[in-house]
C-alpha cells in the first residue's frame, strides 16, 4: 500500500514522441492505444515547473525531480473522476543547447514513476525570441495538447503557477486555475483584464476540489 507522500509504485508506460517537420512546433509525447469509448469527461494540463514538479532550473537529472507539495492528491481525485491529464512545459535549455531530448523526457519517466502516467505532455524546446506560437504565454501548447486529447480547449482546464501558463490556456480558449507561485522566479507581464477570469486556489489539490465542485 502506498502512502501519501511516498512515491507511488508505477510501470512508466511508453509514450509516443513526435515533432513537427518544420521544427517549430512543441514536442508531444502521447501513450499509444485506444481512448476509452466513452471518452474523459474533460482534462487538466498542469504546468510543469512550480506546478506539477519542484521548480528546478534547466533540470534534466531525474534524481532532482521533486512532485510539489498537494499534487498526489489532486491527480489522484482528479484521475479517479475520469479526467484526462496531461503537462505542459517550456524548456528553453533546450534551445541554448544545455539539455538533449533524452534529458527531457528522462525527468517525464521519472515523474510519471513517481506520480503515475499522464495521457499527454507538451513541451516547448524554444528559446525566447524564437518567434514560435507554442512557446507560452502563446496558447499552442494548450491547443497542441487539447488536439492531441481530441477534446476541444473548452473542455480543458489548465492548472498553474505563472503568468505565462493562465494568459496560454485562456488564449486557447481553456479555462484556468491559478495556484501560488515559487518565489524565485519573477512573474511573466501580463494584462490585468485577462486574469479577472481566471480563479485561484491555495494549491494543486484545492484546484482540483475547485474543478471538481462546477
Amino acid at each position: 500500500m502506498a502512502y501519501l507522500g511516498e512515491p507511488v509504485p508505477t510501470v512508466p508506460q511508453p509514450r509516443l514522441p513526435s515533432e513537427p517537420a518544420d521544427g517549430q512546433g512543441p514536442w508531444l509525447f502521447t501513450r499509444p492505444g485506444p481512448a476509452p469509448a466513452d471518452g474523459p469527461v474533460g482534462a487538466v494540463l498542469f504546468g510543469r515547473d512550480g506546478t506539477l514538479l519542484q521548480d528546478v532550473v534547466r533540470n534534466g537529472d531525474p534524481a532532482m525531480v521533486h512532485p510539489m507539495a498537494g499534487i498526489r492528491a489532486a491527480l489522484t481525485a482528479l484521475r479517479g473522476a475520469g479526467y484526462a491529464l496531461g503537462v505542459l512545459s517550456n524548456q528553453p535549455g533546450v534551445a541554448a543547447g544545455l539539455l538533449g531530448r533524452g534529458q527531457v523526457e528522462a525527468v517525464q519517466t521519472r515523474a510519471e514513476a513517481l506520480l503515475g502516467p499522464f495521457d499527454v505532455w507538451a513541451v516547448c524546446p524554444h528559446g525566447p525570441h524564437a518567434g514560435c506560437a507554442c512557446r507560452m504565454p502563446s496558447p499552442g501548447l494548450v491547443t497542441a495538447a487539447s488536439r492531441a486529447l481530441g477534446l476541444p480547449p473548452a473542455r480543458v482546464t489548465v492548472i498553474g503557477c505563472s503568468d505565462a501558463v493562465v494568459v496560454a490556456a485562456l488564449a486557447a480558449g481553456a479555462h484556468a486555475i491559478r495556484v501560488p507561485e515559487a518565489p524565485r522566479r519573477p512573474a511573466v507581464p501580463c494584462p490585468p483584464c485577462t486574469l479577472t477570469v481566471c480563479r485561484s486556489a491555495d494549491g494543486p489539490e484545492q484546484a482540483a476540489e475547485l474543478l471538481l465542485q462546477r
